[in-house]
């Protein structure tokens, strides 16, 4: 089994956040969050073919402020190896 990923977002410490407008039925609004510390990633299982998208925790510098790209893409393969276990032991499917 092979799994691969993709970043669903590129991370900024922003995520928006799109619902109903309570006042405006039928129309939508756009909330920006903040503080936001993940990004989306969707598996990829080639056997058995099964696609899973979940929040994976970014990393940071040693500064704590400072987004380090290559450090959270070796965070996202071990996420990948546990969901490549939970597809193996049929907890995802």
């Amino acid at each position: 089994m092979t799994i691969t990923y993709k970043k669903n977002e590129t991370f900024d410490g922003t995520r928006k956040q799109t619902g109903p407008d309570p006042d405006n039925e039928g129309e939508t609004i756009e909330t920006t969050l903040t503080g936001i510390r993940d990004i989306e990633v969707t598996f990829t299982s080639d056997s058995p073919a099964i696609t899973y998208t979940r929040h994976v925790n970014v990393c940071f510098a040693a500064d704590g402020t400072t987004y380090d790209d290559d450090a959270t893409n070796a965070r996202i393969v071990q996420v990948g190896d546990g969901v490549a276990h939970k597809i193996a032991v049929g907890v995802i499917s």
